[in-house]
């Protein structure tokens, strides 16, 4: 296969103009300026961009166990429709991703299943119940790239030290949602002119500020390191810019919906909008623009989260959180930060794609001669939000209907068309 005449933007080699690229047997074999016709079948991608396949470190696909909401097949057809190519399922399925033999039983079942290579992460403790840890050691070797409790965070400090200090040993990244579940205190939104105007209980900065503090002090204190997962405050990515320079090994995501929308955006009880970390205030959408300017933040991830309509037809007050990402993501970004000045296109594809891998140690974010093909094509034309076309079995997005800059054309894992 030659993609022919696209814009090639590889920020690991240096890349960003017009070239050919070439694939056989499931590996690229030539990137060139131009490419000479030798029979193979040909893509032209004059127009487009011809990127590293993206990279999420944070899906949730919901299977086992929920899979009215998700399954590894629709929640990786989502994945290949919004140009990922690798994507890493959160642990908090039903029962918990928390051994070895779960580990092995997804990586098994993703051979026949899934469009999209899997990274699966394993839960911290034993049934995410942040009592005993799990076996770390046996989970890495069973093929797990992180550890987190997402959904929650755990709360026994001496056991999270205790299990930062062996994943630090095994070079097993901590993936950190930063919530104190003391401080929630019933609220279901953001603490601000939403929670104000619809009578919600409301979610402050702090929840999140103080679990960020403490997670990347103890990654400094363990040598463990903490990626801080979907942060959403100012203080947060300044926590994370102050660790950064204290040589901490930390780094740090942030999820398109929090620096695209905010919660003055929100409309009605529509649950829809509805997420945790919540929208939170338009000043912290603005601090989380900056801080991806000045390259705080390492990765671009989605948080991917899907839901039945009839749960999200209860309301803020009953509805569970969470938001599908997978199919808006490039697009969201793109139109915020590309188009609105925070980043060049390298620069979005070295946080959606580039850095991701590395983080995971994953072998792709790279068009280097030798790597897997593992491409995306896609195009900064304008296009509409249309939840009815979303390959995800969840429709639970605010930005339905939105236009936006930024679409997929065509998404390739190993040579294989799979969008």
């Amino acid at each position: 296969m030659i993609l022919r005449n696209g814009h090639v933007v590889d920020p690991a080699n240096g890349i960003d103009g017009k070239c050919d690229i070439r694939f056989e047997n499931g590996v690229i074999t030539e990137v060139a300026p131009e490419i000479s016709a030798d029979g193979s079948e040909e893509l032209d991608c004059r127009g487009a961009y011809v990127v590293p396949g993206f990279v999420d470190l944070h899906v949730h696909l919901r299977d086992p166990g929920q899979t009215a909401k998700e399954t590894l097949a629709t929640g990786t057809a989502a994945a290949a429709a919004g140009g990922y190519t690798a994507i890493a399922p959160m642990p908090n399925t039903t029962p918990a991703t928390d051994s070895a033999e779960k580990i092995a039983a997804l990586l098994a079942r993703a051979k026949d299943e899934c469009r999209v290579k899997l990274m699966p992460i394993t839960a911290v403790t034993i049934g995410q119940e942040g009592t005993t840890k799990a076996d770390l050691a046996a989970a890495k070797a069973a093929g797990a790239v992180a550890m987190s409790e997402d959904g929650k965070s755990v709360m026994d400090i001496t056991v999270y030290r205790e299990a930062l200090r062996e994943a630090a040993k095994l070079g097993l990244p901590m993936f950190a949602h930063c919530e104190d579940k003391n401080l929630v205190a019933g609220g279901v939104l953001n603490e601000g002119v939403a929670s104000k105007k619809l009578g919600l209980p409301g979610i402050t900065d702090a929840v999140e500020d103080v679990i960020t503090a403490r997670d990347l002090i103890l990654a400094g204190e363990t040598g463990c390191h903490v990626h801080l997962c979907h942060v959403s405050t100012a203080f947060a990515a300044e926590l994370l810019r102050i660790a950064k320079e204290a040589g901490y090994p930390v780094s740090g995501e942030v999820c398109p919906h929090h620096f695209a929308m905010c919660d003055d955006e929100i409309p009605s009880d529509d649950a829809n909008y509805k997420m945790n970390p919540p929208l939170r205030s338009r000043k912290d959408m603005e601090a989380l623009r900056e801080a991806i300017r000045a390259g705080v933040f390492d990765c671009i991830s989605t948080d991917h989260a899907p839901h039945t309509a009839e749960e999200k037809s209860r309301g803020f007050a009953k509805a569970p959180f969470g938001i599908v990402g997978s199919e808006t993501a490039f697009a969201l970004s793109y139109t915020t930060l590309v188009k609105g000045g925070y980043l060049d296109m390298s620069g979005l594809v070295r946080m959606m794609s580039t850095n991701p891998s590395k983080i995971a140690g994953h072998t792709g974010g790279t068009l280097s001669v030798g790597a897997p093909a593992d491409i995306a094509v896609v195009t900064g034309e304008e296009t509409r939000i249309d939840a009815a076309d979303f390959k995800s079995k969840g429709k639970n997005t605010p930005f339905d209907g939105r236009r936006v800059y930024g679409k997929v054309l065509a998404t390739y894992v190993n040579g294989r068309r799979v969008y």
